[in-house]
This record gives C-alpha cells, sequence and structure tokens, in this order.
C-alpha cells in the first residue's frame, strides 16, 4: 500500500476530546456535526476510514474530508462553510421604511396591513415582505386581548395571592373557587368524522341546543385536585349550595383560604353570613378584571378542551355526567399548576404595559 493511501494518525488533547464526545451526543445540535464529530473520535481511535464510513453512513472519501479538515483547522474545521448567497437586492432603507409603515401606519378602510396590501403599497414583492416581517416578528393578523385593572388596592390583593400560591400557610387548604356558567348541552346534528390519515377529525357547523348548566369548581394549588359540582343556575343560592359541597368535602381540622372574584353572588348578604358563622374560612378577592389571577380558570380551560367543545351531548344530563366523569378521571392523576410569577415581576410587566400603552396616545 503506498503512503498516499494511509490516513493521517488523528491524536487528540484530553480537552479536544471531551469537547468532541460533548457534539457527539448532542440532540439539539445539527445532525451532520454531531457526525463529523463522531468520525473524529472513531478516527482518533485507529478505526479505519471505510469501517467509520459503515458505521456513520458516509462515504470513505467524507471521512477522509473531514479528518483533514480537523488536521487542518480543528474542531472549528468541522463546521460548514459560510456561504455567501445571493446578494441582497432591497436597499437597508427600503426594509426600514417598510417596518415603520408596519408599525406607525394603517392602509385606507383596513384595519392592519396584509402582505398583499403593503407589497402593492411599497412596490416590494408579497414573498420579500412576508421574509421581512418574519425576521422582524411581525404578525399585522394578529392581536392579543388585555384589560387593566382599576382596583384601587390592585398592588395589596396582587401580593396577597400571589403570596398564598408561593408560600401557602401551613394547616391550611388553599382554593381558588369560581363558576364556569353557561355550560351548553349542544349536540351536533350529524355523526363526528373520524380523525384519519391525512385529515383532521369533522364536525358540523350546526347543532341543536338543550340547555345550559353552570360548573362550580375548587381547585387545591398544593395538590392539584378539584372539587366540583354542577347545577342549574350560578345565583348566591347555588353558590352557597357549593360551599357546604366544599365543607363537606374538605378535613374539620384545616383552615381554608378561598381565592375567588368579586361576582355579585360571592358577596351576596347571605353568603357573607355564612362565612361569618364559619371561622376557618378566609376569603380573597382577586382584582378587578384580574380573572387570570384565579388558577382554577385554567383548569376551566383544560375541561373545556378537554370534555367540552368538542363534545355532542343529548341532554343537559348528558353534559353533567360527561363532566362529572371528566372531574373524576382528573382527580385519579391530578398534578398541581406551577406558578412561578413574583408579585414583583408581574407589576413590573404590567408597568411596561402602562408604558407602551402611554406612548401609543396621539
Amino acid at each position: 500500500m503506498s503512503a498516499r493511501n494511509v490516513a493521517r494518525a488523528v491524536v487528540l488533547e484530553p480537552q479536544q476530546r471531551a469537547q468532541l464526545k460533548s457534539l457527539s451526543t448532542s440532540r439539539s445540535l445539527p445532525h451532520d456535526l454531531v457526525t463529523r464529530a463522531r468520525v473524529i473520535l472513531m478516527a482518533a481511535d485507529g478505526v479505519e476510514n471505510i469501517v467509520i464510513a459503515e458505521r456513520v453512513g458516509l462515504s470513505r472519501l467524507s471521512v477522509g474530508k473531514w479528518r483533514q479538515r480537523f488536521a487542518q483547522y480543528g474542531i472549528e474545521g468541522l463546521h460548514d462553510e459560510l456561504r455567501s448567497g445571493r446578494p441582497r437586492t432591497i436597499e437597508d432603507e427600503r426594509i426600514a421604511k417598510l417596518v415603520n409603515q408596519t408599525l406607525r401606519s394603517q392602509p385606507k378602510n383596513a384595519t392592519h396591513w396584509t402582505t398583499r396590501l403593503i407589497a402593492k403599497h411599497s412596490k416590494i414583492s408579497k414573498s420579500t415582505v412576508q421574509r421581512i416581517w418574519n425576521v422582524f416578528g411581525l404578525r399585522p393578523h394578529r392581536h392579543r386581548a388585555f384589560k387593566l385593572s382599576n382596583d384601587p388596592f390592585f398592588i395589596e390583593k396582587v401580593r396577597d395571592i400571589v403570596g398564598l400560591y408561593l408560600n401557602p400557610p401551613q394547616n391550611a387548604l388553599v382554593l381558588c373557587v369560581d363558576e364556569k356558567s353557561q355550560c351548553q348541552a349542544l349536540e351536533r346534528t350529524q355523526p363526528v368524522l373520524p380523525m384519519g390519515l391525512g385529515y383532521v377529525e369533522g364536525i358540523t357547523h350546526d347543532y341543536v341546543r338543550h340547555g345550559t348548566t353552570t360548573l362550580f369548581a375548587a381547585l387545591n394549588i398544593a395538590s392539584g385536585e378539584v372539587i366540583g359540582k354542577c347545577q342549574r343556575q350560578h345565583r348566591h343560592q347555588e353558590f352557597l349550595k357549593f360551599l357546604n359541597h366544599i365543607d363537606a368535602n374538605v378535613p374539620k381540622t384545616l383552615d381554608l383560604h378561598l381565592i375567588m372574584d368579586n361576582y355579585a353572588s360571592h358577596k351576596h348578604p347571605k353568603v357573607r353570613s355564612w362565612l361569618a358563622q364559619h371561622p376557618r374560612y378566609h376569603v380573597h378577592f382577586t382584582p378587578t378584571y384580574s380573572s387570570w389571577l384565579n388558577q382554577v380558570e385554567r383548569w376551566f380551560a383544560v375541561i373545556t378542551q378537554r370534555a367540552i367543545r368538542r363534545g355532542s351531548f343529548r341532554s343537559i344530563k348528558d353534559l353533567v355526567s360527561r363532566i362529572d366523569q371528566f372531574v373524576q378521571h382528573y382527580n385519579r392523576n391530578c398534578r398541581p399548576f406551577c406558578w412561578t410569577a413574583t408579585a414583583d415581576s408581574i407589576l413590573a410587566k404590567l408597568a411596561r404595559l402602562c408604558i407602551a400603552i402611554s406612548g401609543t396616545a396621539h
């Protein structure tokens, strides 16, 4: 065998070997880079090129190429070389003008720009507009709803409730309480088409209404367990029944801290009287327009997505039965929601939002 056919030996320093091992086992780096790291490690162990090629799925010439690149440039040589690509045809000034136009103006007779509208206005192709928007994270077709609280004790209530989440009291339960009203028993007019390979589940757009029910729920933030009860209405009478239901299903030796909103039935005189007669109950009201502080709202989203929205119910009784089944199954495998936001981080975020809103005033 001639000398030119003998592969150059690969000698690794301990630091290089450790770095290559890290690259070769990575699940986030590009697959090609991981493969090249494996090639160099096997080469350093004396494995022949033809054997390496079979193990990693490359040709023998490719294995030789990366061995040579490593010998010349080290680990940096295993990365792909930058390609120049086609030069840009749009000047920075035109890109800046397009971005500012998207952010600071709107088309005539429309609420927001579309790629076609702004492409026609700016004389830039639709596909180029889309690429620029993607780079700058611009999505004029989307919006996000918000509502700032005008509660004069907003800060105090936020600190109180977040304090319960992050540092719950001992020998007590913290329950997030609310009702999901107007749960509709909707029966689809035709059978559901099951999901298949290449197409999604199909449901008819029309339905028959069979009435509504109200789901009262109390979420235990420590365990994730839910106490639920469906009732026909959501007046203070039904809320009192639910409080009695809670009282019958929690240990008598524990204090209970109830987090709930300012709905009228929660503050009815008879409810206040019931709470006064049960001194182990401590109520913490969320600020106005701040239902996002109540963790049970997240659980309502879960049951809506998994059990209600896509269901077809022949009667209210059928809907209530399905809800009860879901709650029972959920409690057998429940886990608490992980609340990580501090009161300071929430207030800082709202401060930034207020600054952004004030900057939009004309």
